[in-house]
């Protein structure tokens, strides 16, 4: 394999968001806390989006207020999905990353930000542009991004079409996004192994969603297909509220972590022990759901 570094996003807004009981703004700033003590390359923290659409984080300003930064190198991403919500995020200095939700489905880009692919392409320009002003990066979350269920058109060359209009704004880091846990292996493998060598200055990512009996062989596929940069959530919390399976939720970290520690590539800032911690911790968040 390349001599390149894991990187592995702790994402507790994808697991929070799809919650029905309102977590307290100081209890994320807890949980935050003890995130931000792994060792983590990224946490992804909250959104600016309307409250009527995710109320779990119409409170994200706050807690990203109240978070304490001087004793982690943990980078700050929060979702925008248009331009209000870009220019709520750059006011932060904390802040490194806006992550914009693109799919290559029209049904679910309308589901997700009620906007058309066209349009939706649009925003992220301008988006761009907003970040580059302020001294930020854009991580586009490529979403049906290995299948489509929802009847739209799908394959390999529109993923790299769609790819290659993305780095053409000016976008460096694509996470590509199993949305419902439908990916197969063998797409899994094409699809990085083709893009990766095609774009060796962009930065490909993984977010499976994924049932917990199929969580290895996609992070294998994808980590042997050249990609070294994986969303998880600890214990899988969260998931899309789409899938309609109550077993497929976000790729659990403890797994990610089990699988890069049997490959010798464990980040080595990451703290075992603040991750136990960390993960005993969100029982007080999620179980009582």
């Amino acid at each position: 394999m390349p001599n390149k570094s894991i990187k592995l996003i702790e994402c507790p807004r994808d697991a929070l968001q799809g919650l029905h009981k309102i977590v307290s703004t100081q209890d994320k700033i807890t949980y935050y806390q003890n995130l931000l003590q792994v060792g983590y390359d990224t946490l992804d923290c909250g959104s600016f989006v309307s409250p009527k659409a995710i109320p779990q984080m119409a409170d994200s300003s706050n807690v990203i207020k109240g978070l304490d930064l001087s004793q982690t190198n943990t980078k700050l991403l929060t979702i925008v999905a248009n331009e209000r919500g870009a220019l709520a995020a750059v006011t932060f200095d904390t802040i490194s990353y806006l992550g914009y939700p693109f799919s290559v489905s029209e049904n679910f880009q309308m589901r997700n930000t009620a906007k058309t692919i066209s349009e939706s392409i649009v925003v992220l320009e301008r988006i761009c542009e907003i970040a580059r002003a302020h001294d930020k990066e854009v991580v586009v979350y490529l979403s049906m991004g290995f299948g489509n269920p929802y009847g739209d058109p799908w394959s390999p060359e529109i993923i790299e079409k769609w790819v290659d209009q993305i780095i053409g704004i000016g976008v460096s880091i694509i996470s590509i996004s199993d949305t419902v846990g439908t990916a197969k292996v063998s797409d899994i493998t094409n699809l990085y192994a083709t893009l990766i060598p095609i774009y060796p200055e962009v930065e490909f990512g993984a977010h499976f969603h994924t049932h917990p009996n199929e969580w290895y062989e996609k992070v294998h596929a994808a980590y042997f297909s050249g990609c070294f940069r994986f969303d998880g959530t600890i214990k899988g919390w969260g998931g899309c509220p789409m899938a309609q399976n109550a077993l497929v939720g976000n790729m659990p970290m403890e797994k990610l972590i089990s699988f890069f520690t049997a490959q010798q590539m464990l980040p080595k800032q990451l703290d075992v022990l603040a991750f136990e911690s960390a993960y005993n911790s969100s029982h007080r968040i999620f179980i009582s759901e």
